[in-house]
């Protein structure tokens, strides 16, 4: 399972979080990683400008509010270069079967429906929606 997703959000809560520029080291820590994968992320993050970094200088920052950058805008800058697909169908269904002959299409359309829904969700949602939804739990389990 790919979860480069939920690394990048993981990333930038933090970055957006700190009261300091965050490392990848620091970030790996975090997220249960290691720092190579981390600047993997934050490589794409940059090339789409939702993070920048300074030569010289150790750690990253947002170049968006949390409450600008949407959910669907990192899923874009980590997945830009692949076609990713949240379902897709089995390869080589038999023509010699009524139900092999038409599954590719009736399924590739409705997983197709499915993403689009998806995608708008993802649009709907914000970075500060997170960070808003992670405070709700830490308050939580602090009053407790």
């Amino acid at each position: 399972m790919d979860t480069r997703f939920s690394s990048a959000i993981h990333t930038l809560i933090l970055i957006a979080a700190a009261d300091h520029p965050m490392t990848s080291e620091e970030i790996a820590v975090s997220v249960g990683t290691n720092p190579s994968y981390i600047r993997k992320i934050t490589g794409l993050l940059r090339k789409k400008e939702i993070i920048t970094s300074r030569q010289g200088a150790r750690g990253f920052a947002l170049t968006v509010t949390p409450e600008e950058l949407s959910l669907y805008d990192i899923y874009q800058a980590i997945y830009e270069s692949e076609e990713v697909h949240i379902f897709d169908v089995h390869q080589n269904p038999s023509d010699e079967c009524i139900v092999g002959r038409h599954i590719r299409p009736v399924l590739t359309d409705i997983f197709r429906q499915i993403e689009e829904q998806a995608k708008q969700e993802l649009k709907s949602q914000t970075l500060q929606g997170c960070m808003d939804s992670m405070r709700k739990l830490i308050d939580k389990e602090d009053a407790s």
